[in-house]
């Protein structure tokens, strides 16, 4: 599975992504980097077939009302510690994973993975 990993997530992530056999960009690994327009970053997750993984409430938005982007990944912590994050990030990736091959839309919070149908 591909990952797009947006500007308000660690870029250290995609590591995460990566070493479990998917592949992971960050925005700072695009042209613009974190300055990337939202749109573009759709653009981009819709011809490299990606999942979006972001904080950003507009991208859900955007999926309700777009019907874009294809997939996506919202992580619905908080403020939270990038330590604490992956670690997040890890205790539940096999979940994450099977909830996205079956699903469009999956939350992470601090207690549960959620999936929006």
């Amino acid at each position: 599975m591909n990952f797009l990993i947006d500007a308000n997530l660690p870029r250290r992530l995609t590591r995460i992504f990566q070493e479990r056999g998917h592949h992971a960009v960050h925005t700072l690994d695009l042209p613009a980097g974190n300055a990337t327009a939202d749109s573009v970053l759709l653009d981009y997750s819709e011809q490299n077939n990606c999942v979006i993984t972001t904080k950003d409430s507009d991208f859900s938005t955007s999926f309700w009302l777009q019907n874009r982007p294809d997939k996506l990944l919202l992580i619905s912590t908080g403020n939270i510690r990038n330590a604490d994050l992956e670690t997040l990030l890890v205790a539940n990736f096999d979940q994450l994973i099977s909830a996205l091959d079956e699903n469009r839309f999956v939350e992470l919070t601090r207690e549960h993975v959620i999936v929006h149908a």
